[in-house]
């Protein structure tokens, strides 16, 4: 099973901000992927398209790839926070209040779905089912406090 990985470094957002839109496709196919990405409104989703196709032409470029890009899946896939840069914003009566400018590091990763195999359906047995419709529990008999009921009359 081919992996591959492709990190973005320094991307000038937050990572909680990214973590939003990296939730959206994990586990999900390449193609569904780059769809949610393409018709997301978050603007940071464009940073994270870019990473993912980087992540799908590394798994190309692998030996033992079979060659169909559309068995490949977001397997994993995170933001971690990069390095703030701190600015100063003027405030009222001389003071002055901190900006923090985030940055990102997002990793996408994608492996590749196995084949699914084909097994014939076994054989349906031949022996009868008890149902609950015939009354009392699923092996087909009642229980005690449900009979006594029953028996009595009484709900």
């Amino acid at each position: 099973m081919i992996q591959a990985h492709a990190t973005a470094r320094y991307i000038r957002t937050s990572a909680q901000k990214a973590k939003l839109v990296l939730d959206l496709i994990r586990g999900r196919d390449v193609n569904q992927a780059l769809a949610t990405l393409r018709f997301s409104r978050k603007a940071v989703a464009r940073d994270i398209e870019k990473v993912l196709r980087s992540a799908v032409a590394n798994a190309q470029q692998k030996d033992g790839f079979g060659g169909d890009a559309d068995r490949l899946f977001v397997s994993a896939c995170h933001a971690n926070q990069g390095p703030s840069m701190k600015r100063v914003r003027p405030a009222p009566m001389g003071r002055a209040f901190r900006v923090v400018k985030r940055t990102a590091h997002l990793t996408v990763a994608v492996s590749e779905r196995p084949v699914k195999t084909t097994v014939a359906p076994a054989a349906p047995a031949t022996g009868r089912k008890r149902t609950q419709a015939a009354g009392g529990t699923a092996r087909g008999r009642q229980t005690k406090t449900t009979g006594a009921r029953k028996a009595a009359g009484r709900r």
